[in-house]
């Protein structure tokens, strides 16, 4: 999406406030011995109560596919993203976990399969965090993953390629001794989930597409403790390393400025 109105703006810098609180309170309740579940349920009620609708349940990547059943992603240690939260999937003490989320807001107010551009608009966001104490290796995967989201944003502004984003991103990584996942990346976003254009975490400096003033992106670094290949569960949502190594993920909703980018899903 491009911004072209002060109501637009507006709606996303509240949307990514309200959906910044939600996920404090989500990090607050990541504790040993809690459910995936239990995080879901809480996600989706702070939504509610923040005036707005889970941009991630019911979604579908595929007309015919099956939908998303919950309100957030819940990865755990070699789950890179879009982990279905269960309540089985209990949390350990030593464990990484990452909180993907997204709301539309405010909530629409049309009947259940309207065809028409829903009412609110979009922000996503996404953090992996140390359940207890975690090894220093771990430790050092979520802080790299997270430096490079922010290295990342800060090269954003008019004129800037998209492979110059993806570099920034990619060198950090790879630099530190991780690897980045190629096979996703992040997005477009603000009418719909996921929009073009498609933001990747690895690039050449000068390549891509030319970045504009008003875009409106989510940039999500992926990075692996090990190979960077990933494989897709038989549930057909949960991406994992192949190799079993843990994987961390970052995400904000940006839009580009005159001279940078804005934050709408700083907390």
């Amino acid at each position: 999406m491009t911004i072209s109105s002060d109501q637009e703006l507006h709606t996303l810098r509240e949307g990514g406030k309200r959906l910044a609180a939600i996920m404090a309170e989500l990090i607050a309740a990541v504790r040993p011995g809690i459910s995936t579940l239990a995080l879901d349920e809480l996600a989706e009620q702070l939504i509610i109560e923040a005036g707005g609708h889970s941009a991630f349940k019911g979604y579908r990547t595929k007309r015919d596919d099956p939908p998303f059943s919950a309100s957030i992603c819940t990865s755990i240690n070699d789950e890179v993203v879009h982990a279905i939260p269960r309540p089985d999937r209990i949390l350990k003490q030593g464990d990484i976990v990452g909180l993907d989320i997204g709301m539309r807001w405010p909530a629409s107010q049309q009947p259940a399969g309207s065809r028409k551009l829903e009412a609110g608009l979009i922000t996503d966001m996404a953090v992996t965090v140390p359940v207890g104490r975690i090894s220093p290796p771990a430790e050092e995967l979520i802080q790299v993953t997270h430096e490079a989201l922010v290295s990342g944003i800060r090269v954003l502004r008019p004129g800037v390629r998209m492979g110059d984003l993806g570099h920034t991103i990619q060198r950090h990584i790879e630099e530190n001794g991780f690897s980045v996942v190629r096979e996703l990346v992040g997005h477009g976003v603000g009418q719909h989930l996921h929009e073009n254009p498609y933001v990747p975490n690895y690039g050449t400096p000068g390549d891509g597409l030319l970045l504009k003033r008003g875009m409106v992106l989510a940039i999500e670094p992926m990075a692996t403790a090990g190979s960077p290949l990933v494989r897709l569960d038989s549930d057909g949502w949960t991406w994992r390393t192949r190799d079993g190594s843990l994987a961390a993920h970052f995400e904000h909703t940006v839009i580009v400025t005159k001279t940078g980018a804005e934050i709408l899903t700083k907390f």
